[in-house]
């Protein structure tokens, strides 16, 4: 009975926002199992910044958007050589790798324990090259002096559970050692740990004045070698790499629908998603990247046979490298910037039940109140009501099912904001874009080898790109999207002393603080001798230092006190002591990011 009544009531509801006919023909056309051919095809690639893998990736987008028929497909280029500053991103030189294999030397015979051609995921990121044969020392987690003491790693390899870039410097640097073996672990997830056969995705530090290279293992393998160094056995290793930063590009791929609003034309509702990741990376974020395009194929098909009417605005796909490229195209590019008035961003959207993912609409800052998350949400809440329906009883009428995907329900999340991918850049306010972020979270194959296709589910593709495209064709369609928000200011009061300071943001300054493989702040608090402000490591029960810092500066608007500016994070994130927050203030005013009112 109370299935039944279920199924009716839920039956008489009409989709949100959009006309049925219009939610049919999206629903109808969308394809799961397109999206994820072209999924499989990124996944060949190892796609890191400015690389040979990552061009190659670059080149099957701009051959797939072409073919379908999207407008001003074309990849930009900008510079990158670790010199070149697109606002707070210093450019980080493109890192290419052709080989590199680490073999124990045992009884006159050679024992592979990691190979670049079977598994580009073996070798850290900015590794350089090195033809070197020493014995390997475990020096524990190999952050602290005290995993040293004791120990002669000089012209040797060090063993490490830490990342690799988060030792160089102390083993490299200090100690003498001239490379690393890493056995670092993904995010912590109930599920870390778990799977001692993965492998993580490794990194170095890109600006490291100790360049060296650094191998990743799995815990399983990294354990044999711990117990028998443990035992006393000497490991001889030969490591050799060519591999190397240079001087090269950022490549963006950018491609348009075209609007059909003389008035409206020339502002943008943006996707973005992006491009940049070890190979596989299926999951993170090729799902995002080929979600995208099925939308574009979708939208411009539809568009094109007459069953869409052409949207009013111009509708924008963009494929950058992780942060680093969202914020050199707004920087290098200030027009797309003045265009781009919503942004709906996609990084992890097609995990399958191996995953463990559950997917999150998430909600923009308190900074930035839009409505735009408002409409995301009533069509992922409208998606969670028909395919729970389906699975349910077996029949709804927007079951959004891939016929080779899976069948359970959506169970979307309406989420708040968090840091960690592209959507924090545009809605920093330097730029001030209200962005939709969808994504996974938890994922317990992500930066491992096991982000492979194989768990990544075409229903979930499917599903993504309908709540995508259908809040895309709103936001493009609405005559009164652009009008600012209403929002109430914090009393000003009970402001006094230091709580009565008031700061601008310098507008030479675009850009998140801290971005990919570079610190703007901290590298600029460092050269004018200011202290690390408390609140960048500050905690409470909500959140962490990244979020109050972020949205800290957010809020620095030339109208805020300090005082408003700490009750608007506390009412956001928890209470946040007054002078953490003027402590913070101050140091962004020395180091140029902002500026005292007089």
């Amino acid at each position: 009975m109370l299935t039944l009544a279920f199924t009716t009531f839920t039956s008489a509801q009409l989709p949100p926002l959009l006309p049925e006919k219009d939610i049919q023909s999206l629903a109808n056309e969308l394809s799961g199992e397109t999206a994820k051919r072209n999924l499989e095809g990124l996944a060949r690639f190892h796609r890191q910044r400015g690389s040979q893998g990552f061009h190659a990736a670059a080149e099957l987008v701009v051959e797939r958007a072409r073919a379908y028929g999207l407008s001003n497909v074309e990849i930009l280029r900008f510079p990158a050589d670790g010199k070149i500053f697109y606002g707070t991103q210093r450019s980080r030189p493109p890192w290419d790798a052709e080989e590199g294999e680490l073999v124990e030397l045992k009884d006159g015979q050679s024992v592979k324990l990691a190979s670049f051609a079977a598994a580009p995921i073996v070798l850290a990121q900015d590794s350089e090259s090195a033809d070197v044969t020493t014995e390997l020392v475990d020096v524990g987690n190999g952050t602290k002096e005290s995993d040293y003491a004791g120990k002669e790693v000089k012209g040797k390899i060090v063993l490490v559970a830490a990342q690799p870039g988060s030792v160089q410097d102390l083993a490299i640097g200090k100690y003498g050692a001239v490379g690393v073996v890493s056995y670092a672990q993904n995010q912590r997830t109930a599920w870390w740990g778990e799977n001692d056969n993965m492998i993580r995705w490794g990194h170095l530090e890109t600006f490291s004045s100790n360049p060296t290279f650094g191998f990743m293992v799995s815990l399983k393998v990294a354990r044999g070698l711990r117990e028998r160094l443990a035992k006393g056995e000497i490991i001889r290793l030969h490591a050799s790499v060519k591999a190397g930063q240079h001087n090269g590009f950022y490549e963006v791929v950018t491609a348009t629908i075209p609007g059909a609003d003389a008035k409206l034309k020339d502002e943008e509702i943006a996707f973005s998603c992006h491009l940049d990741h070890q190979r596989p990376g299926a999951n993170d974020n090729a799902s995002g990247c080929v979600t995208i395009l099925e939308t574009a194929r979708t939208l411009q098909k539809l568009i094109a046979n007459g069953t869409l009417a052409r949207p009013a605005r111009t509708i924008r796909f963009i494929w950058p490298p992780e942060i680093e490229g969202s914020v050199t195209i707004l920087n290098a590019r200030p027009e797309f910037a003045t265009r781009i008035k919503a942004v709906i961003h996609m990084d992890m959207v097609g995990g399958g039940p191996e995953t463990k993912a559950v997917f999150h609409v998430t909600r923009g800052p308190a900074s930035l109140p839009s409505f735009i998350h408002d409409v995301a949400w009533s069509f992922a809440e409208f998606a969670n009501r028909e395919t729970y329906r389906y699975a349910a009883s077996g029949e709804a009428k927007y079951p959004l099912v891939a016929p080779e995907g899976g069948k359970e329900p959506l169970r979307a999340e309406d989420s708040p904001f968090s840091l960690g991918s592209d959507h924090e850049v545009y809605q920093d306010s330097s730029f001030g874009i209200p962005a939709i972020y969808l994504n996974d979270w938890p994922d317990r194959f992500i930066h491992t080898n096991l982000d492979t296709a194989a768990n990544i589910d075409p229903t979930k593709l499917k599903r993504a790109a309908f709540i995508g495209a259908a809040s895309a064709y709103v936001l493009a369609n609405d005559k009164r999207f652009g009008q600012p928000a209403v929002v109430v200011a914090t009393p000003a009061s009970a402001a006094t002393g230091d709580g009565k300071l008031v700061f601008r943001r310098n507008p030479a300054v675009r850009g998140p603080l801290t971005v990919f493989g570079y610190d703007y702040f901290l590298d600029h608090a460092k050269a004018a001798g200011v202290a690390t402000p408390k609140l960048l490591s500050y905690k409470s029960e909500r959140s962490d230092g990244g979020l109050y810092s972020y949205e800290a500066l957010n809020f620095v608007d030339g109208k805020r006190n300090a005082q408003q500016i700490a009750d608007a994070l506390s009412a956001e994130f928890g209470a946040v002591p007054l002078e953490m927050v003027v402590e913070y203030l101050r140091a962004l005013e020395k180091t140029g990011v902002v500026m005292r009112n007089a």
